[in-house]
């Protein structure tokens, strides 16, 4: 089983802690070359991250014969054409979330990743991380009795960078899919579904009550799961505080927490109450990547992938009323 070497697209803030260094640091896994359009600061990543080669061309780093994976750390409204790119190369593809702009995006994603018989996965990594994995054996272990109902709150007030008229791609819908509900709420949806089986029905309201961004910043969601739990929630970026907060309510209890904020996670149970106070780890995406490396090395299975996550694309559509209801 051959070692892992990465060829990632992009290298900006979400390499310098949450993935580079997880690429780096897993067992039989080296992050081999980094690609940016701006060479100068490609060069400068590598050369402060110890990476042996660095691109200003996303061609030449995917048919680099010394790479057999590729990494896509861009925002989501270029990931189908590099996702194209790398598949069409025969290379593995791991790629940021959201996972597109849009379900039909996804679609094509898994469609050509398919026709090359390459592996498509998502940086999902809350999936991996054990903070989640307790709220997920809390949730199976039955001490909650049916589970019946999903609140989610994420409350933010408004960035200064926004409120400045600064650019930020994670507002232009082009870019991003839509706003901060794309880049937040994608992984709230996926989450759930990893917690609770996938989601049958979703609906929304959308509104832009800021007016500091084109894109909407209040977000209001209803939906059901297979399993006929019902859920709620609410997304509102223009907030006079910051909440974040999700509660998982069953006949006997409720376990609640969070998913962004670094939060103990609460049972309440009729046995009483109990704390669980679980940090992330320091390389947030580290979990997962070891997973997805352990899968491609033939010894494990990766719970986040192209068809799990192109259902989380599916429900946001739905939330933002581009799809009909199935």
């Amino acid at each position: 089983m051959q070692d892992i070497r990465w060829g990632s697209i992009g290298c900006g803030n979400v390499m310098e802690v949450k993935s580079g260094p997880a690429l780096q640091n897993v067992a039989h896994s080296e992050l081999f070359g980094v690609m940016r359009r701006d060479g100068k600061l490609a060069e400068d990543f590598a050369r402060r991250h110890g990476v042996q080669k660095w691109y200003d061309d996303a061609v030449k780093l995917v048919n680099d014969p010394d790479i057999n994976a590729i990494y896509i750390a861009t925002p989501p409204g270029s990931h189908l054409d590099y996702t194209r790119l790398a598949a069409e190369a025969g290379k593995p593809v791991y790629v940021e979330k959201p996972m597109a702009n849009s379900f039909a995006q996804c679609q094509e994603m898994i469609e050509v990743c398919q026709q090359h018989s390459v592996p498509l996965f998502v940086a999902y990594y809350r999936r991996a991380l054990p903070r989640f994995l307790k709220v997920k054996e809390i949730v199976e272990s039955g001490q909650l009795g049916t589970i019946k109902e999903v609140r989610v709150q994420l409350l933010h007030t408004a960035k200064a960078v926004d409120i400045s008229g600064e650019s930020n791609w994670r507002v232009h819908p082009e870019v991003a899919g839509c706003g901060y509900f794309c880049d937040l709420g994608s992984h709230i949806f996926d989450l759930l579904q990893f917690l609770l089986g996938d989601i049958k029905h979703a609906s929304g309201a959308i509104a832009n009550v800021g007016k500091h961004y084109e894109a909407e910043d209040f977000v209001e969601a209803d939906f059901q799961f297979t399993s006929g739990v019902s859920g709620s929630g609410i997304w509102n970026f223009n907030y006079d505080e910051n909440i974040d907060k999700t509660k998982i309510i069953g006949t006997h209890g409720e376990v609640e927490y969070t998913h962004f904020a670094e939060a103990d996670v609460t049972l309440h149970a009729l046995s009483g109450d109990e704390h669980f106070e679980i940090a992330n780890p320091l390389h947030i995406q580290q979990p997962l990547v070891q997973l997805i490396v352990d899968e491609l090395r033939g010894i494990g299975k990766s719970p986040s992938t192209g068809v799990t996550a192109a259902r989380t694309n599916w429900v946001m559509d739905m939330v933002l009323g581009r799809l009909n209801p199935i």
